[in-house]
């Protein structure tokens, strides 16, 4: 990352809200075999928006050979180059580390029935 990329609070601050707008729009966006969204499903390992306003994601999937990877793909880039204020979006499918239970958020655990406390 060169010097001028690194974001200074006041980045930070203004960004915020974009953010915000991005996680939401990333929470419209479902696993189809499971009832609940990418972002609360923890399959979104990073997310960076840079002072250009263009979005960086690091994603994975449950299992990696999702039949659906590039239906997913497509709507998460979908979703958040709609989202307003987003100049474009960058998506690197890892499978390292491996997508586990553990990963998930409490909101999902609480979806899926199973016991927040895992």
């Amino acid at each position: 990352m060169a010097q001028n990329d690194v974001l200074t609070p006041q980045d930070v601050k203004e960004l915020a809200p974009l953010y915000e707008d991005v996680v939401l729009a990333l929470k419209q966006v479902y696993d189809p075999e499971i009832p609940v969204n990418i972002y609360d499903l923890g399959l979104v390992y990073e997310l960076h928006i840079d002072k250009e306003h263009q979005v960086f994601i690091k994603m994975t999937f449950t299992a990696p050979n999702c039949p659906m990877a590039d239906e997913v793909l497509a709507d998460v880039k979908h979703v958040v180059e709609d989202t307003p204020g987003v100049k474009s979006c960058s998506i690197e499918l890892v499978f390292d580390p491996v997508w586990d239970r553990s990963m998930l958020s409490d909101e999902a655990r609480v979806a899926l029935g199973w016991d927040p406390e895992f």
